[in-house]
């Protein structure tokens, strides 16, 4: 079952933005970073619905309210679409240091625009996806200076309210000339990414023309996808969300595997361990499998993995488990089932009768096996003595030598 994480980081001015993380239930296969249309925020229904149907299909998901936006510092009428373009940047920045970098961009609307623009400067990004994106920023500066004329009209005028989509906000002047720019064609023919537009034909906000100019400046691989009856903010029905969701991550896929496979998938016996700037949440590597390991809250990380001893007691554990079924699959008893209760304490060196050490304190594993199966009493005592010969257990008991050395990058 996908799980909402509540996340905060810094954006591009130094305030603090809001984001929810969306993760899959087990390890991602890939992350995304979705970016909201011109002044929805994180919990617009289109932003909450599709990014919580790409984390059941294991992709997990960050989107985020720009600055000023939601739950998000800032003052919006300061914002332009230069600072939305830094804090996806940021966005991605985050994701790198904290979990892992996007490899899929998601953009709805004027968010279309700016993935399509900040996507040269998230070189981990294979594929980019927009939903009724605008084909340049010159056709939002133009909607709002419908609706507020004096700020043309009036050099005086710093900033206004205007309405869009039955919301109120007040924009800056800086805004209207930072859109006057344009950008996203060149942004489109300079990609380098695999594309994927959708836009309904029916899209009364911007128009199905975008869709073309966009489709026309992209190179290949490039895909278009018709939202037929949808609306701009695709909320007259929640189908349309769902069907983005299911058509992106098919979509997507083929590109996220390719990324894959192109990874150094490591040598048998191998772990790598990897960290962020910032946070203890650390992402394990062991060949093609991906793991992670954190601190609980109370120490200071964010609960997002077993701790370090807890991997311990699972490594020893499942070599124990192990090592038991093949054991009694060779002799034929009847073993329909283990189970391998472990916990690492403490304790006194003086307490500890059989120890050679008799001063300070020891590390101490206590093991407890569940055997399912009409096992007599002779083969259950036999299996006690046979989890005990784990490889595992041995390497722990026995003398390690553990040699550390600096790596250049």
């Amino acid at each position: 079952m996908p799980t909402t994480e509540r996340l905060r980081f810094p954006g591009a001015t130094g305030a603090n933005l809001a984001g929810r993380l969306e993760r899959p239930d087990g390890s991602p296969r890939a992350y995304a970073l979705f970016a909201h249309c011109f002044t929805c925020g994180k919990d617009a229904k289109a932003a909450v619905r599709i990014s919580r149907a790409l984390a059941e299909r294991g992709i997990a998901v960050l989107r985020f309210d720009f600055t000023g936006l939601g739950e998000s510092e800032g003052d919006f009428a300061g914002t332009g679409f230069s600072s939305n373009l830094e804090d996806l940047v940021a966005a991605a920045d985050f994701l790198r240091s904290h979990y892992q970098a996007p490899q899929l961009l998601v953009g709805h609307s004027l968010g279309g625009a700016a993935a399509l623009a900040a996507a040269a400067r998230i070189p981990e990004s294979r594929a980019v996806s927009t939903i009724g994106a605008p084909a340049d920023t010159r056709h939002l500066r133009e909607t709002l200076l419908a609706r507020a004329p004096h700020l043309a009209e009036e050099p005086e005028t710093e900033a206004a309210e205007v309405s869009l989509g039955g919301r109120r906000f007040r924009i800056g002047r800086g805004l209207l000339a930072d859109l006057e720019e344009g950008r996203v064609e060149p942004a489109v023919a300079a990609l380098g990414r695999a594309l994927l537009l959708f836009h309904s034909p029916v899209d009364e906000i911007v128009g199905i023309e975008h869709a073309r100019r966009l489709f026309e400046a992209a190179a290949h691989p490039k895909s278009f996808i018709s939202l037929d009856g949808a609306d701009h903010l695709l909320l007259a029905d929640q189908q349309d969300s769902r069907f983005v969701a299911e058509l992106l991550a098919a979509w997507s896929g083929r590109y996220l595997a390719l990324a894959a496979s192109a990874e150094e998938e490591g040598e048998p016996g191998v772990v790598e361990v990897r960290a962020g700037a910032s946070g203890l949440r650390q992402e394990i590597r062991a060949g093609r499998h991906r793991l992670q390991a954190d601190e609980p809250e109370e120490a200071g990380g964010t609960d997002a993995g077993p701790n370090p001893y807890d991997l311990l007691l699972a490594a020893l554990g499942a070599c124990k488990s192990m090592t038991l079924r093949l054991y009694a699959d060779r002799k034929r008893w009847p073993l329909r089932g283990t189970r391998v209760h472990l916990q690492h304490s403490r304790i006194h060196a003086q307490d500890c009768a059989e120890c050679e050490t008799k001063e300070g304190k020891l590390d101490q594993i206590e093991v407890e096996l569940a055997l399912e199966g009409p096992l007599d009493n002779a083969q259950r005592q036999r299996l006690l003595e046979i989890a005990d010969m784990c490889p595992v257990h041995r390497t722990l008991t026995s003398e390690i030598r553990l040699v550390s050395r600096l790596r250049e990058n």
